[in-house]
């Protein structure tokens, strides 16, 4: 094998042993979101209801959402504020393991299911079906935002 052909095969050895590190595939399962119990990400199904949410420097509005179980809600994210902000969907656990990994991951752009990130001044979508009767929470992970309560709580009915 070439000096070259090791140098590239290290490399990519390095770069899949770090990816896994950092997607926590310690062989403990995690509550992303997206992996909520109560519900999930659609990008096939219609949207049968849109609503309108607001992103603004550290608060959502409104704070407080209704929905029926069963419903595909297509929420449309409106960054009114002056920081990138991003809405995460899930329930209090995947909440809280969400912002564990954020921590100290400013301004990364989130690529997971049941999450969207908007620039200042943009909008952003995201589509989710609530399948269960509970509470679900969008929160917003960026540092500090959801410490200081950047979460709409959503009811399931």
């Amino acid at each position: 094998m070439s000096l070259r052909a090791r140098t590239v095969a290290i490399v990519i050895t390095a770069a899949v042993g770090l990816l896994s590190v950092g997607c926590g595939s310690s062989g403990t399962p995690r509550t992303l979101p997206g992996n909520d119990p109560a519900g999930h990400p659609s990008t096939t199904v219609s949207a049968t209801r849109v609503l309108d949410v607001t992103m603004d420097d550290i608060k959502f509005e409104p704070g407080q959402l209704d929905v029926k179980a069963g419903q595909t809600i297509k929420f449309v994210f409106h960054n009114r504020g002056k920081l990138v902000h991003e809405a995460v969907i899930g329930d209090a656990a995947a909440q809280d393991a969400h912002e564990k990994e954020m921590a100290g991951m400013a301004d990364m752009p989130m690529h997971e299911p049941g999450t969207v990130t908007v620039q200042p001044g943009t909008t952003g979508d995201l589509t989710y079906t609530f399948a269960k009767v509970g509470q679900s929470l969008i929160g917003c992970h960026q540092p500090g935002h959801y410490a200081a309560g950047m979460k709409v709580v959503v009811n399931v009915t």
